[in-house]
């Protein structure tokens, strides 16, 4: 099963990431909205084929402006992909990946962080790995006074899934993270359940109802609380251009998202979060976001 082939795994028969579990629920949640920001995204390649990313927002609610560059350079040949990070927080970030060159399905990724003013310095060593029916992986903080080791792995068998992630201390020698998850995937329906640390329960199903319209049921339950969170969203493609989302909780806060593609490589974003419970006394969020690409 994990031997050496030279038949190429199929995508499907992979599993995704431990943090991928589950996601295409939360992009229902999150992805068409930006409650209380401005954002402009523009995204260019030139002609050496490196990428560049420029994003800027600004915030209503602290009236922080902030803003971030990123290039990207993929050398094909070695299977390397350079990039560079930098934001407005005046922080430097370099990333240097080798994927499916030393082993088929085997990925590497070195990645820095340096702050100018404080003269921080950080870094970590990610490796993973994914064939038929797995996917693990390990990140290692470069630190020589004690590194965290974080690890997770997630099998994967006909549609169903389980995955572990945990996170050792080895300046405490203790377990800083234990987390379980639990799901079944299908082409059109998807569900999801974890635990984490033994004290917050979660669980999120996902549909693909037709070619035009996703929905998504989410929920969320910590030890000792009495308090659910659960919400409800769904997402309506108006026609290849056009996208409704709309999503609601149980403290009746109500995000309502519209996206539109202006012409090729403009898109428009438009977002508003209602408080269902304080509507007339305001405090309403709305956002507006561009995407540019080149």
């Amino acid at each position: 099963m994990f031997g050496c082939s030279s038949r190429a795994p199929d995508p499907m028969a992979i599993p995704p990431t431990y943090c991928d579990l589950g996601k295409s629920a939360r992009d229902i949640f999150n992805i068409g909205y930006g409650f209380g920001v401005v954002k402009l995204e523009v995204k260019t390649k030139s002609s050496s084929g490196v990428e560049f990313t420029t994003t800027g927002s600004s915030s209503a609610d602290t009236g922080k402006t902030t803003g971030s560059l990123e290039t990207k350079y993929k050398f094909k040949d070695y299977g390397l992909t350079f990039s560079q990070k930098w934001n407005t927080d005046n922080t430097l970030g370099t990333e240097l990946t080798m994927e499916d060159k030393l082993a088929e399905g085997l990925k590497m990724t070195l990645e820095t962080m340096f702050v100018p003013n404080t003269g921080k310095k950080s870094g970590k060593l990610k490796t993973s790995y994914k064939r038929e029916y797995l996917n693990i992986g390990c990140n290692v903080d470069i630190d020589l006074s004690g590194p965290t080791i974080h690890g997770w792995a997630v099998l994967g068998y006909e549609g169903w899934l389980a995955g572990y992630q945990m996170a050792f201390d080895t300046a405490k020698s203790k377990l800083s993270q234990n987390n379980f998850a639990l799901g079944y995937k299908a082409a059109d329906f998807q569900l999801h359940t974890n635990v984490n640390d033994g004290t917050e329960f979660g669980g999120s199903i996902y549909q693909k109802v037709n070619n035009k319209v996703e929905t998504s049921v989410s929920l969320a339950w910590t030890a000792g609380s009495n308090n659910t969170l659960c919400g409800i969203a769904a997402k309506y493609l108006l026609d290849d251009k056009a996208s409704i989302s709309a999503k609601v909780n149980n403290a009746c806060l109500i995000g309502l998202g519209y996206t539109q593609t202006l012409r090729p490589g403009v898109k428009l974003n438009l977002s508003t979060l209602i408080d269902g419970k304080n509507f007339s006394t305001g405090g309403h969020k709305i956002g507006l976001g561009f995407e540019l690409e080149a």
